[in-house]
């Protein structure tokens, strides 16, 4: 059937007209279907690939782990110290001389033994003296006759017999002889050398039959008990001494062992080169066992007892920018890779600290840390901060507060 139109006939629609909006939604709708399902496989590779980079990155970092190293390690403790003022010094007699002669003379008797104690005014040594003493006999003749002549004048003298110039001559010769003998006398007792003060005769060289000339030295004599210890201090511990105060001096000579002592002078002039003063002190040496020219260390105790945070020395690390030390802090699981057993290993950390007196292999601690920590006292030059620690403590750095000396 067809209708008319005011041209003319109208042709029947087509049947797809009908169905055009309804297949056109589907098909918009199908399209965004496939976006959506392009979108979202897109976001899960994008997410995907994240999750692997991620997991490859920690794995990569894990494998990159730093190494653990191998430590010793200590707890900081509080200790109480003596403070002391310490030096070294060197041990003098206090009497000290190089026995000689004034006079020349061949050795005819010595009379000590090396390293005989020998009293004041002891003969140590008698030279020959058999000429000196003839002759000493000639002058002491003649000024007896001197003495003879003046005795005679003087009785002529009184009864007139003769001048006055004469007795006057008379008495000027028996001066002269007289002197003459007093000075021959006193060669012939310089022939005889004896100790000049009580002490300790050394090793002589010296025999019988040798000739000695004037300054030639015999043997050492020294007077060692008590003996003195010089030592220098800075000006600055000036405050910390006085006379009477009490010393302790230690020589490598006896194991260590200890001998008392005293301040017994301090010089009233500092050195104006090192600003340094030096001490006398005296030192009980009853036993003879310390000997002059031997070096001594020297310590003073000066102050109260104080009490100390300290380490060993060697646990320091001083640096352009300040001292340092290690401490030990535990691991944290996930962060810190474990040992071979599963364990999670303590790892190190870096601390400022403030150093102040040390004592031997000791040093205190003023500021950084605390009582109880555990800290880092030897290979800490390889590490860093988080290093994985493994503490062997088989081998520990010295902490003695006396350290002596050893010799391989």
């Amino acid at each position: 059937m067809s209708t008319k139109g005011p041209i003319g006939p109208i042709a029947n629609p087509p049947a797809d007209a009908a169905v055009t909006p309804a297949r056109h939604r589907r098909r918009m709708t199908k399209r965004m279907i496939i976006m959506l399902i392009c979108v979202g496989l897109l976001l899960g590779a994008i997410v995907g690939f994240n999750l692997f980079k991620s997991h490859m990155i920690a794995k990569m970092m894990a494998s990159n782990a730093l190494p653990p190293a191998t430590v010793t390690a200590t707890v900081a403790s509080l200790q109480t110290w003596q403070p002391q003022l310490t030096a070294v010094g060197s041990l003098r007699a206090v009497r000290g001389v190089d026995v000689t002669t004034e006079v020349p003379g061949l050795v005819r008797e010595i009379a000590f033994a090396s390293g005989q104690d020998v009293k004041a005014g002891q003969l140590l040594v008698h030279l020959n003296d058999d000429s000196d003493v003839a002759l000493l006999h000639s002058l002491q003749a003649a000024a007896d006759l001197a003495q003879t002549v003046y005795k005679r004048d003087q009785a002529q003298f009184d009864i007139q017999a003769i001048a006055k110039a004469q007795l006057d001559a008379d008495a000027a010769d028996l001066k002269s002889k007289t002197a003459q003998v007093a000075q021959q006398a006193a060669l012939v007792e310089k022939k005889t050398i004896r100790a000049p003060f009580a002490g300790r005769v050394g090793i002589t060289t010296v025999n019988p039959g040798q000739y000695l000339n004037p300054g030639d030295a015999i043997v050492t004599l020294q007077a060692i008990d008590p003996i003195y210890a010089d030592f220098y201090l800075p000006q600055q511990q000036l405050g910390q001494l006085a006379v009477g105060q009490q010393i302790a001096i230690d020589t490598n000579a006896f194991g260590g062992r200890t001998f008392t002592g005293k301040i017994r002078s301090i010089n009233p002039r500092v050195d104006s080169t090192t600003r340094n003063v030096q001490i006398e002190a005296t030192v009980d040496n009853r036993e003879r066992k310390l000997l002059p020219g031997m070096y001594a260390n020297v310590k003073i105790d000066a102050g109260g007892e104080q009490r100390y945070l300290t380490l060993p020395q060697t646990a320091i690390t001083y640096n352009p920018y300040g001292a340092t030390v290690f401490i030990v802090k535990p691991g944290q699981p996930g962060k810190t890779a474990p040992n071979a057993q599963g364990k999670v290993l303590p790892v190190a950390q870096q601390v400022f600290v403030t150093p102040g007196p040390t004592r031997g292999d000791q040093v205190a601690i003023l500021k950084g840390i605390d009582a109880g920590m555990q800290v880092v006292t030897s290979g800490q030059l390889k590490l860093k901060n988080g290093t994985p620690l493994v503490i062997d403590n088989r081998v520990q750095p010295s902490d003695n507060p006396n350290p002596q000396p050893q010799e391989q």
